[in-house]
């Protein structure tokens, strides 16, 4: 039987008739990004709730799965907040794998086959992306001038998604003009619509406006296969990591419509978004005034939509103007790549300042989703966490109970962040902040179990904290979201809580 070519064949063969002397360090990667990818399933197979797993147990080599069908999955220890590959094999009755594509393939489960097809979109991509890198220096790399150059240094992407990498709809060619691991120069379209047509929040700059209509930047990808049309041409910006913002020369930060599924979500702006967006950002400006002056939120400029998730862009100011004399401004997701000591004392003062941070905004009713990539943080010269810098406030949650207790008005907002369950509050903030920005940072359960245990006696007792102290420690169940038959929305799973014992 006829099998169709595997995502890693047919990038190998593009990549032949486009770049063909990277093809030798492809195909030297792509070992690595299967172990890669294939660790981050594993984790989500030893500790989400997939209801096809039906038992979990010490087994020859380490951990057993039982499954549904009577068949027993057998692999290592799985660590839920090892950020290394480590993982380069399981066995599923009996039968070893290494590709985490065929892995779920021969799993047979309920819309499998989509997921193996995007896992080895993810390996393919990954092991590209990491042989476009440079030959890694002897020393740390230099810190960059600008400031989206530390997000064009994150390669691997998500720490912990199975589709890390996963995009599926770009050609390797767009791969390379797109992405920015690939440190491209992406020249935005600006298409015009009448102004009457258009729905704007806060102030849409003049330099994007002809007379009667409004200029909205589209994404070249966008352009090309959803809108079917380009526009204007547009400015020259740097894509930073969530591929679809970009830097624009003159400093502000530009979100573009992108309707493909990378990692998890189709990158659409929804219209709702855009008409609160001046109103949510103001209300970000005055809860982070409320941190005493730990907390910074990019202000957001203006928004603009034709009446369309595939047309429409947010204005945001850079973060980097948030910093002082001597100091930096850089993503959570980049830490590990500064150069900097992964020391105990260092990450126990980072972990203590996002905690105290994130836990007083919570207590006063908002649940940052602050993971590695909506995360900053304000380097002083000596690399020390001084402050945090938080972008993107369309995901948070905001708890009108909580705002009335503390005094503070609760403007018009999208009733979708809206609520008052503790649980969907801790989640958002716990999910994103622990088992996100600062796991992903220390790199393994030993590490963050210190970290977090140095900064807890410091932060006020409060339900909150004892929460997060005592309870399984919440995260988004990434592949059962992937998998569910039943609709969208977050899915969660309780990974063993670092501080127990």
């Amino acid at each position: 039987m006829h099998r169709p070519p595997t995502a890693e064949a047919e990038v190998a063969a593009e990549l032949a008739a486009l770049r063909p002397a990277l093809g030798s360090r492809y195909a030297a990667d792509l070992p690595g990004a299967r172990a890669a990818v294939l660790t981050r399933l594993w984790r989500a197979l030893a500790h989400e709730p997939l209801p096809w797993i039906t038992g979990r147990a010490p087994g020859r080599d380490g951990l057993a799965l039982r499954l549904a069908d009577g068949r027993r999955l057998e692999g290592p220890p799985a660590d839920p907040y090892a950020t290394d590959a480590y993982v380069g094999a399981v066995r599923l009755a009996g039968t070893v794998y290494d590709d985490p594509a065929r892995l779920t393939a021969a799993l047979g489960v309920p819309r499998g086959a989509g997921f193996a097809a995007e896992l080895g979109h993810s390996v393919a991509s990954l092991a590209l992306s990491r042989a476009a890198q440079e030959a890694p220096p002897e020393a740390p790399a230099p810190w960059p001038r600008h400031d989206w150059e530390w997000e064009q240094r994150v390669v691997d992407g998500h720490p912990y998604h199975p589709n890390c990498r996963s995009r599926p709809g770009f050609s390797v060619a767009e791969q390379f003009a797109y992405g920015p691991e690939h440190r491209p120069v992406v020249r935005l379209g600006l298409l015009p619509v009448p102004a009457g047509e258009c729905l704007v929040s806060g102030e849409w700059p003049g330099e994007l406006r002809d007379g009667g209509r409004l200029l909205i930047p589209v994404h070249p990808w966008q352009a090309d296969h959803v809108l079917k049309r380009s526009g204007d041409r547009g400015p020259a910006a740097r894509p930073l990591m969530s591929l679809r913002t970009l830097a624009l020369p003159d400093g502000p930060h530009v979100k573009t419509a992108l309707s493909a599924r990378l990692t998890s979500s189709v990158r659409d702006i929804s219209v709702a978004s855009v008409t609160g967006a001046a109103t949510l950002s103001a209300f970000g400006e005055a809860v982070a005034a409320r941190a005493d002056g730990l907390l910074h939120v990019t202000r957001t400029l203006g928004a603009a939509t034709a009446d369309s998730p595939d047309l429409a862009a947010v204005l945001r100011e850079a973060p980097g103007g948030y910093a002082g004399p001597g100091e930096r401004v850089v993503p959570v997701a980049a830490l590990p790549l500064t150069g900097l000591p992964r020391s105990a004392a260092w990450s126990a003062d980072f972990a203590r300042l996002a905690l105290t941070v994130g836990l007083r905004l919570l207590e006063a009713g908002v649940a940052l989703e602050a993971h590695g990539q909506n995360l900053l943080v304000v380097l002083g010269p000596s690399g020390a966490p001084l402050r945090l810098v938080y972008r993107d406030l369309a995901d948070i949650r905001v708890s009108p109970a909580r705002l009335a207790r503390h005094g503070v008005p609760l403007p018009e907002l999208p009733a979708r962040i809206l609520t008052d369950d503790p649980t969907a509050l801790r989640r958002k903030l716990f999910g994103s902040l622990v088992g996100g920005a600062l796991a992903g940072t220390t790199g393994s359960r030993t590490a963050l179990a210190e970290a977090l245990a140095s900064a807890v006696r410091h932060l006020p007792r409060t339900p909150d904290l004892a929460a997060l102290c005592e309870d399984p420690l919440p995260v988004k169940a990434l592949t059962l979201m992937r998998l569910s038959t039943e609709g969208g929305g977050d899915r969660w799973a309780g990974l063993p809580n670092p501080l127990a014992g």
